[in-house]
């Protein structure tokens, strides 16, 4: 069973380095963590780049939107400090960079796309165009809390796994998901329960849930037959299963 449930490290080892950088996702790989999962928004010049907030004050030393930002003053921004001190001059990378550096490690990839409050309108093609050109589609689920941008990507790209974000229970989300036309289900970790698990794991639906930080939650979920978890601790995570 072990061997199966997989650790992804949310934003990276986002409890012990500043989320969203390529230091937070080589943590997550030192750790062991099976895969990694990160945010994708455009900046104003329509660059992909990796950051959860659609402003950039929480993460960063800059004010506003990043869609007001070009890439080469977004960059520039110290995404490190807010963290620790430790890590002063860290900066966001673009998906351009992570994919880079993931397609020379075996991680698996869960690239959340950040058009819920900002539609971005070419954002769907250009992360798909970056994971054939890297060749990583095939290890690669995208995920949304917007689900017309789900069910776009579904009908650009068959190939790709897809998986619906959603933060609680709703009925029949197997109904759902064939609606919308993704493959699985991420959803937050309280939401999980016996009947979730036992009507997806019949139709064989990956069920992946969020934000899991504590190690009797992780084998809580591993034992009702999730297929993963996302973790800010992803090296305490791996330690439980």
């Amino acid at each position: 069973m072990a061997s199966s449930f997989q650790i992804y490290g949310h934003r990276g080892s986002s409890g012990t380095h500043p989320e969203n950088t390529l230091l937070s996702f080589q943590a997550a790989h030192r750790a062991g963590a099976h895969g990694i999962e990160l945010d994708v928004q455009l900046t104003k010049d329509l660059v992909p780049v990796v950051i959860h907030d659609e402003r950039v004050e929480r993460t960063t030393n800059g004010i506003g939107f990043v869609k007001d930002f070009l890439y080469e003053d977004l960059i520039r921004l110290d995404a490190g400090l807010t963290f620790s001190n430790r890590f002063q001059g860290t900066s966001i990378p673009s998906l351009k960079d992570v994919l880079e550096w993931v397609s020379s490690t075996s991680l698996l990839l869960n690239i959340e796309l950040k058009n819920g409050v900002f539609p971005y309108n070419s954002l769907e093609d250009r992360v798909l165009d970056l994971l054939t050109y890297y060749k990583l589609c095939d290890r690669t689920i995208l995920s949304s809390f917007n689900h017309y941008s789900i069910q776009k990507l579904a009908q650009k790209n068959d190939k790709i796994e897809t998986a619906v974000l959603l933060m609680e229970k709703i009925i029949d989300p197997w109904d759902y998901l064939q609606r919308v036309g993704a493959q699985s289900l991420h959803i937050e970790w309280q939401a999980v329960d016996e009947h979730l698990m036992k009507n997806t794991q019949k139709r064989g639906i990956p069920v992946r849930a969020f934000t899991v930080n504590d190690p009797l939650q992780v084998s809580n979920l591993q034992k009702l037959g999730c297929s993963a978890i996302f973790t800010d601790y992803p090296a305490s995570a791996i330690q439980t299963i």
